[in-house]
């Protein structure tokens, strides 16, 4: 529950980033209030691109850095690498944090956000599942992916 309640804290303040960027290539991309295919393609890609880029690299840089992001730092949780010990290098962070590049699937015309959300509900589900399961570690698959990292109580 705690890292469930971490992720929802970082979701929120990346909403507002989010909101940030969506503003910011607004006014790049979009010109007037009716807009073309083309330009509504453009701006979507740019947007998804950019926000999956930021939110691994927030996870990645805080995860490798301080071993929690703000949320994890909130709810007294530290990522741990695989030697037990350390920081998760980064490397390692941006690989535990690779399934939001899911939300990239939402840039095919039509279908891609629905399969988009679809493919990261899964994803979240499929983490929740694995780190249930594990009754020892507590490792989802994404923690197996980057080579064993761990989340810990440390409050």
């Amino acid at each position: 529950m705690d890292r469930f309640l971490a992720r929802l804290i970082d979701g929120v303040g990346f909403g507002i980033v989010y909101g940030i960027i969506y503003g910011i290539l607004g006014a790049i991309f979009l010109s007037g209030f009716y807009n073309s295919r083309g330009e509504l393609f453009v701006f979507y890609l740019f947007l998804q691109v950019f926000s999956v880029a930021v939110y691994i690299g927030y996870n990645a840089w805080f995860e490798s850095n301080k071993g929690a992001t703000i949320g994890k730092q909130i709810m007294k949780l530290k990522v741990i690498g695989p030697d037990g010990e350390s920081n998760p290098t980064l490397q390692q962070a941006a690989i535990r944090s690779s399934f939001q590049a899911l939300g990239l699937i939402s840039i095919v015309p039509i279908v891609g956000p629905f399969l988009g959300t679809i493919a990261f509900i899964g994803a979240v589900i499929f983490i929740a599942v694995t780190i249930n399961n594990d009754t020892v570690s507590r490792q989802g698959w994404h923690d197996k992916l980057a080579g064993g990292t761990t989340v810990l109580k440390i409050g």
